[in-house]
């Protein structure tokens, strides 16, 4: 079975269709209370990332626990946000409304 041209698996068709959302978040360290700033549309995927496989600076710092999310409906509202959030500003924020 092959899909029909008009629903192939990146059209913006399907991407409409299944509502596809960004996720702006905000970890905490549980070690070291450090934050991490970020953006994805699959939360638990990257989650499980940070927490078990990648080898990055996450991965030093482990476990990490969400401590504030935003959703965004577009790549660019999500990618915005997460830039602001991680400006002296947005820092600021931060520990003023996800911190408390």
């Amino acid at each position: 079975f092959e899909s029909s041209p008009r629903y192939k698996e990146n059209s913006s068709e399907m991407r409409s269709f299944f509502m596809e959302e960004y996720v702006v978040y905000v970890l905490m360290s549980d070690s070291t209370e450090k934050l991490y700033t970020g953006f994805t549309s699959t939360l638990i995927s990257r989650m499980i990332s940070h927490n078990k496989l990648g080898k990055g600076w996450t991965a030093r710092y482990r476990p990490w626990r969400v401590i504030h999310l935003e959703l965004f409906s577009t790549k660019r509202q999500a990618m915005a946000r997460e830039k602001w959030l991680k400006s002296g500003v947005g820092r600021d924020w931060i520990k003023e409304h996800a911190l408390k």
